[in-house]
């Protein structure tokens, strides 16, 4: 295969690439996921199982 060839192939694949990775981040990343979500909860509650019951947790987000 010639260069000239296999560096037109290598630049159509790369933006093939980026704009796959530009639907995913529109799609995936426009708010918190549930997992995001479910570990800040996660980390409420370790907070509140922590602390002595005379104290309160206030968590600014």
């Amino acid at each position: 295969m010639h260069a000239d060839i296999h560096l037109h192939l290598h630049q159509l694949h790369a933006t093939e690439l980026h704009r796959e990775a530009a639907a995913h981040r529109a799609t995936h990343l426009t708010g918190p996921t549930l997992r995001t979500q479910l570990g800040w909860k996660l980390v409420e509650l370790g907070l509140r199982l922590a602390t002595p019951a005379h104290r309160q947790v206030t968590l600014a987000a």
